[in-house]
């Protein structure tokens, strides 16, 4: 008996907006000049809150956080073509997607000090807590796009995982589980090349991430994700597409961790000075000032007012975040369990 072929795949990679700030406007989606700047403003404010995270911690005034820093495309392109009814699934560095969608500043702070109130979402946000725990909010994710498929409510859920939650069997059984029932759930990989010092060609032998969709059915693409246009038009597409019953959707988004994994690391330790200034030529905000320069939309002086605000915005923010009284003691199981059991509930009482 002859071979046949069962099945081939190719999986595509989109770019929109290159180094220099030149577009290609066949896939440049319809974006008015106003919405192009409120993509830059949030950048630069995600820019903003992250170094003075980082300046917090050296401080003393917050505890071990994970800078963002090279990541902003990946985060508010995908922020803002979300809708308001779709809920997010974050993992622990999506501060930019918070930022964008709107979520209290002081409260984002008020996280990274250790205060366990914080992950307390406010009610008009459709946005699970944190997740440090690597990829274990994917299946979380596809459990709540299973639930919006039985209640026929016609939302998309969006998950954030890193490349290293690739090779955990969270991801693999939440990808499996989105093809079987095509569910309406996106999975966006910030492909940051680093899970923490391991570098990604030693995690896959795969010519990209986005193939592993091609295993569980359903379409993966690979995206510039320091193009803040190019991962807007695969997020809309996707997001549109699993709102309407077309099911999930995988982007690999390739970026760069600019920064350390976390304040607790020294990423000089595993990578080198020249592959970090490699990337920081690809910066996603100086490629979109680039682009607006070039339409007249952007100079230097622009720029400063842009930053000057996003300043105000953050200290102010700060302040709010440390006049907030500590927690008590017995605020610690608040929220633990719909009920506490009698011994938690000596505990609470000091007993």
């Amino acid at each position: 008996m002859p071979q046949q072929i069962i099945a081939t795949f190719e999986v595509c990679r989109l770019s929109v907006l290159d180094e220099n700030g030149q577009v290609d406007e066949s896939l440049m989606p319809p974006l008015s000049d106003q919405e192009i700047w409120r993509m830059y403003e949030a950048m630069v404010l995600a820019r903003t809150f992250d170094e003075r995270a980082v300046a917090l911690q050296r401080e003393g005034r917050i505890g071990t956080y994970p800078p963002v820093m090279g990541q902003e495309a990946v985060q508010i392109g995908t922020a803002l073509a979300m809708s308001p009814t779709d809920w997010l699934f974050p993992s622990f560095r999506e501060m930019g997607v918070h930022l964008t969608l709107g979520f209290p500043i002081p409260q984002l702070f008020q996280y990274w000090t250790g205060d366990e109130r914080a992950q307390k979402v406010p009610p008009e946000f459709n946005i699970f807590p944190f997740c440090v725990a690597v990829g274990s909010q994917i299946p979380h994710a596809v459990g709540a796009a299973m639930g919006a498929r039985y209640r026929k409510d016609p939302i998309a859920v969006v998950t954030f995982f890193g490349d290293g939650a690739t090779s955990k069997g969270d991801f693999h059984e939440g990808m499996n589980m989105a093809g079987v029932f095509k569910l309406p759930v996106v999975f966006i990989c910030q492909n940051n090349q680093w899970a923490i010092s391991v570098p990604l060609k030693t995690q896959t032998a795969s010519a990209s991430l986005a193939q592993k969709a091609v295993a569980y059915g359903f379409e993966g693409v690979q995206v510039d994700g320091n193009d803040v246009f190019a991962v807007y038009r695969a997020a809309k597409q996707a997001l549109e597409k699993a709102r309407s019953g077309g099911g999930p959707t995988f982007i690999e988004c390739l970026t760069y961790r600019m920064a350390d994994h976390t304040t607790a690391d020294d990423a000089g330790r595993y990578r080198s000075p020249e592959e970090v200034a490699k990337w920081r030529a690809k910066d996603p905000i100086l490629r979109l000032e680039r682009f607006l320069e070039g339409r007249r939309l952007w100079d230097a002086p622009k720029g400063k007012e842009v930053k000057e605000r996003a300043t105000g915005v953050i200290d102010a923010a700060v302040q709010q975040m440390e006049a907030i009284p500590l927690p008590a003691a017995a605020e610690l199981f608040d929220g633990a369990l719909a009920s506490l059991t009698p011994r938690q509930e000596a505990e609470r009482k000091g007993r």
